[in-house]
């Protein structure tokens, strides 16, 4: 039997890692926003030791996003926190930034780090660069093609590569709280403190009226998220063919239902696929629960994966 991919999605409470992995999941991301960006909730030392029995009894993997934009005022809690996550036995960490891996050297040196540079992840050889200095698995970038994705992964053999396969995409992220200052500018002052995931905010463009972008803000800056959503279930042969290390679901901004549904589908393709490689097919009746959840006003589409602008 085929090696099967890991299938990875984004939790934000106990409760969630739970349903994702009774649903399919194989690994689990969680964190807290001090040290991580655009989680659905708040997974904290405590929550993440709690979870981890529940994770590894169910054979699979616990990561925490370590991949914030880091400032100086961050980086004195940054080795205990390291340090806390290698003690508990946490499976791995997803960075960006330079500062967790030569903290993590000092501080959690048996820690997997997944390296994740957001936009600028493009590339097997600047991927080599980080595995050179500890990085176990590169984050690909959602703005590559398919035909770039599968190079990636041919030239880097001995790397683990994770590409998003389901889900919103972020297209914007600020530092600045630019909701707030916006609702003061208009003189809606009483607002500035509910413009989180909960209050489903909205960017709208002129040009493009039916297409509603969701936005939100946190302590650490604004966020604003695709129209639509990426979902490559169709033609994912051509990625566990290439050998993928890891499919993620982005579960942001969606509820519970939607997302053990995609798990359910994705887990069904990944172990048709494992039985029977060459004869494996894609069958549509897969996509059926997760069309009646989906949401009317988001299209599904194939992102990047077949064209070079997807907003």
């Amino acid at each position: 039997m085929t090696t099967k991919p890991e299938l990875l999605i984004t939790a934000g409470t106990l409760e969630e890692v739970k349903a994702y992995l009774e649903a399919g999941a194989t690994a689990i991301t969680v964190g807290e926003s001090k040290y991580g960006m655009r989680l659905p909730g708040q997974m904290t030392l405590e929550h993440i030791q709690a979870a981890l029995p529940m994770v590894h009894e169910h054979g699979a993997k616990l990561y925490a996003a370590v991949n914030h934009i880091f400032h100086n005022d961050a980086l004195p809690g940054l080795q205990q926190y390291l340090a806390e996550l290698e003690r508990v036995g946490i499976d791995g960490i997803t960075y960006g930034d330079p500062s967790v891996l030569m903290t993590s050297r000092i501080a959690a040196p048996s820690l997997k780090l997944h390296w994740n540079a957001e936009m600028t992840s493009t590339n097997y050889a600047t991927a080599t660069y980080w595995q050179k200095r500890g990085a176990s698995r590169i984050v690909l970038a959602r703005e590559l093609n398919m035909d770039q994705v599968i190079e990636i992964k041919k030239q880097l053999p001995d790397m683990e590569v994770e590409v998003q396969v389901h889900g919103m995409t972020n297209i914007y992220h600020s530092k600045r709280h630019l909701i707030q200052h916006y609702l003061r500018h208009i003189g809606k002052e009483e607002d500035t403190e509910h413009v989180g995931l909960e209050r489903k905010l909205f960017l709208i463009e002129k040009e493009r009226q039916d297409e509603k972008f969701p936005v939100y803000e946190d302590e650490y800056g604004a966020y604003i998220m695709s129209s639509d959503d990426v979902c490559i279930l169709e033609d994912l042969k051509l990625l566990l063919d290439a050998k993928l290390d890891s499919f993620k679901i982005e579960s942001l901004l969606k509820p519970r239902v939607y997302n053990e549904a995609v798990l359910r589908a994705y887990r069904r393709a990944i172990d048709e696929y494992a039985k029977d490689p060459e004869g494996y097919a894609f069958k549509p009746e897969w996509m059926d629960e997760i069309r009646t959840l989906q949401d009317p006003e988001r299209e599904l589409s194939f992102g990047f994966f077949y064209k070079e602008q997807m907003y």
